[in-house]
C-alpha cells in the first residue's frame, strides 16, 4: 500500500520538475534527488509489500513503512501547495497599463515567497527521506532475505482444518457436490479440469474434500494427489509432493532419487508414470493465474478420463487452464439465509441433549447470519462464540452488536480476518489502493460502478494505457476485483455490463480495518475521536449532523456524504476555504442547495458532484478549476452552465439533466443543460449527456460540437428537423463514440438524420426519439450495434427488415416505433437477439417470425436466455388493440 502512495508522488514529481512549474536554482536539485531516492524506496516497497500488509509481520519494519507514507504525503502536498496560487503569465497580459505592471510585480512578489517557502519545506523533507534511508540501513530494513523480529518458522496456515470439517457443517452443499460428481464421473475421456471459484470462506475446500473423497472410496481413478498450493510456492516442491501422493495412493515407494530431481526430471516421471492411469489431482487454493502453465506438462492427457479438480478465488485463474484443456467452471455463492440459519442452528447446538435452538433465539440467529451474508466459514466460526455464551438473550444481543470489534479480538473470529484477508494480500499494489477505497461506501451500499472509477480516477490510482482511456483502465481494475471474488455484482445493465456493485460485510471489515491502520480513510463520526490528524479520504455518513471542524486539514483529498439530512454553514465554510487541497468532492443526495464562490479556491479538485442535490446553479469562480475531469450535475436543478465552464480544458465528465415524473410520457420528460458559444474547447470530454438544443440556432453550436472528438457518449434533445444534417456531419468526427442518443424538439418534428456517410464504426447503442418514416441508411453499417432503441419513429415502410442482419444486435426495443400492418421477422435474421420490446403498435394487425429468426429455440423454450415482451396497449390508455394474427412458422 505504501508503494501506492509513493508511486503516485514519484509521477507528481516528475509533472512538477517538468512544463508544469518553473523551478529555480538549487531547489530543483533537491527535488530531483528525492525523486531520485523514492525511485529506490519505490521498488524496494513494492517487492514487501504482501510482508507489510500481514498481520504477523515486524512492529519496526511497519512503522519504517509509514513513516515512508507520510513523507511521500508531504511531498505531495507541498508540490501541491507550491502551485495552489500559480497563475499563467497569461492571465497577467490580459490587464493593461499600470494596472498590468502593478499585477506583474505582486505576482512575481508572490512567486519568489512561494519559492523560498517551497525551498524550506523540500529541504526538510530531503532531511526526513535521508533518515529513513539511514534508518532502513541501521536495523537492516533494506534487505528482503530478512526482517529483523520476524519469525523464522512458517505461521500456522488458519485454512488447515477446512480439510476436516464436521459433517454437521455440510448444509446447502448438495446440489453443488452433486454438480461436481456428476462432472467427475461423466463420459469425457481427455483430460478435464473443474474449477471451484469462489470468495475466501465460502466453503471451496471443504466441497471439494467431499467430492474428492467420495470419488477416492467409490474407486473411479487408479490414483490420487491432493495438492495445497497458496499464495508462495515452488514448482518442483509441488511436484515431489504430487508425485510422491500418486505413488502412495497405490501403496507404491516413489523413485529413491526423488527429492534430489529437477523440474525436467520431475514432469517426465510423472508422465511416464501417468501414463496408462486413470488420475484425479486436487490443486487447492490456486492463486496465480498462470500456475497452469507451470505444472500442465506433469499430467499427461492420456485420454483415460482423468480429472483435475482446482480451487480458487479467481476467475482469471480458472479461465487460464482453457487454452489448454477442457475447463469446466462451478461459481460457488455463499448460503441463501435460510440455509446459513440451519447451519448455524445445528453447528451451535449440536452438544446440547435436544440439539434444538431456543425460540428466543431464532430472531438473533437470523439477524447473526445475515452479518455473515451466508459466508459457511464466518457462520461457523460465530458457533464457536456462542458456545461461550450460552442461551443467554441478552449475551448473544451484545455480540451482534459487538461483531466487529470481535473480528480483531476474538480467537474465535480472527481467523476469518486472517482468511478474507489472503485475498487482499495477494492483490497487485496498483489494485490495492482501488479496493481500500471501497470503504469510503457505507455498509450495504449499491456502489455505482460510474462513479467509483471516476473517483478512482480523480485519486490517481489509475494509470493510463495505450490506445485506452482512463475509463476503461478503471473498468478493467473493476473487472479483476470482480474476478478475484472480492467486490460483488449487484446490479448488471441491459448490455450485460456491471452497473452496480458491493462488497460483502465481512470483507469491508477487512477493508475498514486495514484503511485505519493506514490511515486511508476516516469515517464520521464513527471514529472521528482519537485521531490526531486527518486521514487522506473523508467518508461522512451523519444524522446526528455531528460535522468534524477538522476537515480543513491540508491532508485531506476527498469527501464524500452519505445519508446527511443538513449541512452546517460552518462546516461549508471550513470545507470551501480552509480544504484546498481536496481533489474530490462528492455531495451526491445532500441537502445542498447552492454552491458558494469559494468554491473557485479548490484549484486541485478533479471530481465534483451535486447529483440529486437542489443546487441551481453553479458560481464562476468553477473556470478556475483547471484540473476538473468529472462534473456531475445529474438530477440537479442546474440547467444552465457558466461560460467559464469553457475554460475546464481537461473535463472529461459533464452529465446534466433532470426528469420530470409528471411527464414520463412526453418526449420532453427530460431536461437537459444549456452551453455556451466556444463550448468546443472542451476537448478532452469523453461523457457529454445531455445538451438541450431549443435555445440553439445556426450552424456555430454543431461546428463547436464537432471538435469534441474524444466523446464516447453523447446526448442531444430537443433537435429541430432543419438542424438534423449538421448534427450528422458533426456526429462523423467523433471516431470514438460508442453511446448516442437524439430526441427530437416534439413527436412529430421529423428527424432529419439520414445524410451521414462515416457513422463512428464503435458505436454499440443507438436510441432514436422523434419520427424518422423511414430508417437512416448508415445505421445498417454500425457492426458493432448492440442495442437499438427506436420511439416515435413510425416508420411505416420494410426497412426495419435490414436491422436483421447486423451481427451484433442483442436488445431491439420499438415504443411506437412502426405503423405498418404486418411485421415479419425474416428467416435466419436477428441470430443474436436476447431481448425484443414491441409496444404501442396500434396499426399492427399481423406479426410473422419464421423459422430460424429471433433465435426461435430460445422463445419456445428455453427461459431465462431470451426475453420478448410484446404489448398493443396504447400508451395513453385511451383504447387497446390486439393484432388480428400471430404466425410463428416452425413450432
Amino acid at each position: 500500500m505504501a508503494e501506492i502512495d509513493v508511486g503516485i508522488v514519484i509521477d507528481r514529481l516528475i509533472s512538477f520538475l517538468g512544463a508544469e512549474v518553473k523551478l529555480f536554482g538549487r531547489l530543483k536539485k533537491e527535488v530531483e534527488d528525492i525523486k531520485i531516492e523514492l525511485d529506490y524506496i519505490a521498488c524496494f516497497l513494492r517487492q514487501t509489500d504482501p510482508m507489510v500488509d500481514k498481520e504477523d509481520s515486524n512492529g519496526g519494519f511497519k512503522l519504517w513503512v509509514q513513516h515512508v507514507r507520510e513523507v511521500a504525503f508531504q511531498i505531495e502536498d507541498v508540490m501541491d501547495e507550491y502551485k495552489l496560487y500559480h497563475v499563467p503569465v497569461a492571465q497577467h497580459q490580459q490587464q493593461q497599463g499600470l494596472m498590468a505592471f502593478l499585477s506583474r510585480i505582486a505576482h512575481m512578489v508572490q512567486t519568489v515567497k512561494r519559492h523560498l517557502q517551497a525551498a524550506s519545506k523540500i529541504r526538510d523533507i530531503k532531511t526526513s527521506v535521508n533518515e529513513i534511508k539511514e534508518r532502513s540501513e541501521r536495523y537492516r530494513f533494506n534487505t528482503l532475505q530478512h526482517v529483523p523480529g520476524e519469525n523464522c518458522d512458517e505461521p500456522i496456515d488458519p485454512r488447515m482444518g477446512l480439510h476436516f470439517v464436521n459433517s454437521e457443517a455440510l448444509v446447502g452443499i448438495d446440489s453443488s457436490r452433486q454438480e461436481l460428481a456428476r462432472r467427475l464421473a461423466d463420459a469425457e475421456l481427455k483430460r478435464t479440469i473443474v474449477s471451484v471459484v469462489g470468495m475466501g470462506g465460502v466453503g471451496k475446500t471443504t466441497l471439494v474434500k467431499k467430492a474428492f473423497d467420495d470419488e477416492i472410496m467409490a474407486g473411479h481413478f487408479n490414483c490420487h494427489a491432493w495438492i495445497t498450493v497458496s499464495q508462495s510456492y515452488r514448482v518442483e516442491v509441488l511436484l515431489r509432493t504430487m508425485m510422491k501422493q500418486l505413488y502412495e495412493s497405490r501403496k507404491q515407494s516413489p523413485p529413491v532419487r526423488v527429492d534430489a530431481m529437477d523440474g525436467v526430471e520431475l514432469i517426465s516421471i510423472c508422465r511416464d508414470y501417468l501414463y496408462d492411469k486413470r488420475y484425479i489431482v486436487v490443486f487447492d487454493d490456486v492463486w496465480k493465474e498462470d500456475f497452469w502453465r507451470h505444472i500442465e506438462h506433469a499430467l499427461l492427457d492420456n485420454n483415460k478420463g482423468s480429472r483435475i479438480l482446482m480451487t480458487t478465488r479467481s476467475m482469471n485463474t480458472a479461465e487460464f487452464c482453457k487454452k489448454s484443456s477442457l475447463v469446466h467452471v462451478h461459481n460457488l455463492e455463499p448460503l441463501p439465509l435460510e440455509q446459513a440459519q440451519e447451519l448455524l442452528r445445528r453447528t451451535a447446538f449440536q452438544y446440547d441433549e435436544d440439539k434444538q435452538c431456543p425460540e428466543e433465539l431464532n430472531g438473533l440467529t437470523f439477524e447473526l447470519v445475515k452479518r455473515c451474508e451466508g459466508l459457511p466459514l464466518a457462520v461457523v466460526a460465530i458457533t464457536g462464540l456462542l458456545a461461550t455464551k450460552g442461551k443467554d438473550v441478552g449475551q448473544w444481543k451484545r455480540l451482534l452488536d459487538s461483531l466487529s470489534a470481535e473480528l480483531d479480538s476474538s480467537p474465535h473470529l480472527s481467523y476469518v480476518k486472517q482468511i478474507l484477508s489472503f485475498s487482499y494480500y495477494d492483490l497487485p499494489y496498483h489494485l490495492k489502493g482501488c479496493f481500500l477505497f471501497m470503504g469510503m461506501f457505507p455498509e450495504d451500499y449499491p456502489i455505482s460502478c460510474k462513479r467509483l472509477i471516476r473517483l478512482w480516477i480523480a485519486e490517481g490510482f489509475v494509470k493510463g494505457k495505450h490506445s485506452m482511456t482512463l475509463e476503461e483502465v478503471a473498468m478493467t481494475y473493476l473487472s479483476e476485483l470482480i474476478n478475484r471474488s472480492l467486490v460483488q455484482v449487484s446490479v448488471i445493465d441491459s448490455i450485460g455490463d456491471v452497473r452496480n456493485c458491493q462488497l460483502h460485510d465481512l470483507m469491508r471489515e477487512v477493508v475498514v480495518s486495514k484503511s485505519k491502520e493506514l490511515g486511508f480513510i476516516q469515517t464520521c463520526p464513527e471514529n472521528l475521536s482519537n485521531h490526531d490528524r486527518v486521514a487522506r479520504h473523508l467518508s461522512i455518513c451523519n444524522k446526528s449532523n455531528n460535522f468534524p471542524m477538522v476537515v480543513g486539514n491540508y491532508q485531506t483529498h476527498s469527501a464524500i456524504f452519505f445519508d446527511i439530512e443538513e449541512l452546517p454553514k460552518s462546516f461549508r465554510f471550513l470545507l470551501f476555504t480552509k480544504s484546498k487541497l481536496l481533489k474530490e468532492l462528492d455531495f451526491e443526495g445532500a441537502p445542498l442547495t447552492y454552491i458558494p464562490e469559494e468554491l473557485g479556491n479548490l484549484f486541485n479538485l478533479k471530481y465534483l458532484s451535486i447529483r440529486d442535490t437542489k443546487v441551481k446553479k453553479l458560481p464562476r469562480s468553477i473556470g478556475k478549476l483547471h484540473k476538473l475531469q468529472t462534473l456531475d450535475l445529474k438530477r440537479s436543478f442546474v440547467s444552465e452552465l457558466p461560460v467559464e465552464i469553457n475554460m475546464l480544458f481537461n473535463l472529461q465528465y459533464l452529465v446534466a439533466y433532470y426528469k420530470d415524473k409528471q411527464s414520463i410520457y412526453s418526449i420532453n420528460s427530460r431536461r437537459g443543460m444549456k452551453l455556451y458559444s466556444n463550448f468546443g474547447s472542451l476537448e478532452s470530454l469523453e461523457k457529454l449527456y445531455e445538451v438541450d438544443l431549443e435555445a440553439y440556432s445556426g450552424g456555430n453550436f454543431f461546428r463547436e460540437l464537432a471538435r469534441l472528438k474524444q466523446l464516447r457518449k453523447l446526448c442531444i434533445t430537443k433537435l429541430k428537423s432543419e438542424s438534423g444534417n449538421a448534427l450528422c456531419d458533426a456526429i462523423q468526427q467523433m471516431i470514438h463514440l460508442q453511446s448516442l442518443r437524439i430526441s427530437s424538439i416534439k413527436e412529430e418534428e421529423l428527424l432529419h438524420l439520414h445524410k451521414m456517410s462515416s457513422p463512428p464504426v464503435f458505436l454499440r447503442c443507438l436510441r432514436l426519439r422523434g419520427r424518422l418514416m423511414k430508417l437512416p441508411g448508415w445505421i445498417y453499417e454500425l457492426r458493432n450495434l448492440t442495442k437499438l432503441t427506436l420511439e416515435w419513429s413510425r416508420i411505416s415502410d420494410d426497412s426495419l427488415q435490414i436491422l436483421g442482419v447486423l451481427p451484433n444486435l442483442l436488445f431491439f426495443w420499438i415504443f411506437e416505433g412502426y405503423s405498418g400492418a404486418q411485421l415479419h421477422f425474416h428467416k435466419n435474421h436477428f441470430k443474436k437477439l436476447k431481448d425484443l420490446r414491441l409496444c404501442w403498435l396500434n396499426d399492427l394487425k399481423r406479426l410473422i417470425i419464421d423459422e430460424g429468426s429471433l433465435t426461435l429455440a430460445l422463445i419456445i423454450g428455453k427461459s431465462g436466455i431470451f426475453q420478448i415482451s410484446i404489448s398493443f396497449t396504447s400508451r395513453l390508455k385511451e383504447h387497446s388493440m390486439k393484432p388480428t394474427s400471430l404466425v410463428i412458422h416452425a413450432c
